[in-house]
């Protein structure tokens, strides 16, 4: 049982067809697909870490969800601006859920603190989550405040979790220790 961990996210695009692309065609084709009846999540990121971006966009959308990433959006202004702040702001109300991809970097941006702000008014605490990713063998050392939101968690096999036998997969794990699956937090 885990955090998710980078080399788990790597190794979800390895196991897309869209390994082959490059990684903005591959971003870029998830933009395609159809969205009726999906749940719709806001995913936090740090712009600059596309490589897990992909991992977790792939691992989210096998749970039949619509993901909105802000910079793949044709409507926010090429430069950063009012704007897009006031469209992020938007699109964090529009969708159903957010998710902050909760790593180092993320954490210490300016961007996706603000968002997560955002976020927790919007959504706090049936409609938002954070996923830690962890550096291979480590784990999750964010700021405590992250403390405060459910959290993605994912288990390897059939084990004893949080009080009770769970299967394999990945679960939405409450600051109360409440567990359920992210199948069934989806369809909240």
């Amino acid at each position: 049982m885990s955090f998710i961990t980078e080399s788990e996210l790597r190794n979800q695009r390895r196991s897309l067809k869209s390994y082959y692309m490059t990684l903005n065609e591959s971003l870029n084709s998830f933009k395609g697909e159809s969205t009726v009846s999906k749940t719709k999540i806001f995913l936090s990121h740090k712009h600059d870490e596309r490589e897990y971006l992909e991992g977790a966009i792939s691992l989210l959308k096998s749970f039949g969800v619509e993901i909105y990433v802000d910079w793949l959006d044709e409507g926010m202004p090429k430069t950063t601006s009012g704007t897009t702040a006031r469209r992020i702001k938007e699109k964090i109300t529009e969708n159903h859920k957010f998710i902050l991809l909760a790593t180092v970097g993320a954490i210490s941006s300016k961007w996706c603190n603000w968002e997560l702000g955002l976020g927790d008014a919007a959504k706090y605490i049936e409609n938002i989550a954070i996923m830690p990713i962890v550096k291979d063998y480590e784990d999750f050392s964010g700021s405590e405040y992250l403390e405060i939101y459910p959290y993605l968690y994912s288990l390897d096999y059939y084990q004893l979790f949080k009080g009770a036998y769970r299967n394999a997969g990945v679960y939405v794990v409450f600051p109360n220790d409440k567990v359920v699956s992210i199948v069934e937090w989806l369809k909240r």
